[in-house]
């Protein structure tokens, strides 16, 4: 599968995997920076973005996605950033192809199973009727009950386009994504430990990385650094944008 993807920069290969339901463009402003050190590629994995769709989705196949990217760039090696589902892929990715990972940095997610707390959400996705809706303002007030986080709907809503004759439509594959939903709660199936540089950044405000999990963590990833940022939540990066840069920037410095 060829993934769409986005690079801007120069220097050493930074490949950066997004979240649930999000994509290469909500990493635009991080990238901007990142972009003045090192060649940033933000990719949209498989069934987001502007990515091919696909019935399979787990995270074997989309670990072997960036490597098909990374071969069809020519890349043989990468700095590789991912958050919450992307950072699971980039922790399957790093124990496949532990030769293309140079340092690994996991943003808010351990490598273990979660509990399918977005299967709600999802639930409402997708029992809209799109073709009863005009706006996306329609759909936004459609959500609002199910989903009363007016930012989280903001961030959903960024998935839906217009089609050739401007009606709404998902570009994301949410009915292939609801049925593999449980395949991306689930935890990763490492091949082997990954025993180079990992750093992994939670948020304060976060319950993904409880500190029971740091132990669970160095199990496959030996040399992982754990850092927090007390004043973010699970969205690190939007959060305290800053402080997460200068984790990152400096990281990828000493390492």
């Amino acid at each position: 599968m060829r993934l769409n993807f986005q690079v801007q920069g120069e220097g050493f290969p930074l490949i950066i995997l997004h979240g649930f339901l999000g994509s290469s463009d909500n990493w635009q402003v991080a990238s901007n920076r990142l972009a003045e050190r090192y060649k940033v590629y933000s990719l949209d994995l498989r069934n987001h973005g502007s990515s091919p769709h696909s019935d399979i989705m787990n995270y074997t196949v989309m670990s072997e996605d960036v490597c098909d990217f990374m071969d069809d760039c020519g890349l043989s090696s990468s700095f590789v950033l991912g958050h919450s589902m992307g950072g699971k892929v980039a922790m399957q990715f790093a124990t496949e192809f532990p030769n293309k990972v140079e340092t690994l940095i996991v943003v808010d997610i351990a490598p273990k199973t979660y509990q399918p707390s977005h299967r709600p959400m999802l639930n409402a996705l997708l029992s809209l009727d799109l073709k009863i809706y005009k706006s996306f303002g329609e759909v936004d007030a459609a959500l609002a009950a199910a989903i009363p986080d007016a930012s989280l709907r903001q961030f959903l809503l960024k998935n839906l386009t217009r089609d050739k004759d401007g009606r709404l439509t998902w570009k994301i594959d949410l009915e292939a994504i609801a049925r593999n939903y449980d395949n991306l709660a689930a935890a990763i199936a490492p091949r082997q430990k990954f025993n180079r540089p990992a750093c992994f950044i939670r948020g304060g405000r976060s319950d993904y990385i409880p500190d029971d999990d740091i132990s669970l963590i160095r199990k496959t990833f030996p040399q992982a650094e754990i850092k927090t940022i007390p004043n973010a939540g699970h969205w690190v990066h939007a959060d305290a944008p800053e402080e997460f840069l200068k984790i990152v920037t400096d990281f990828l410095s000493n390492n």
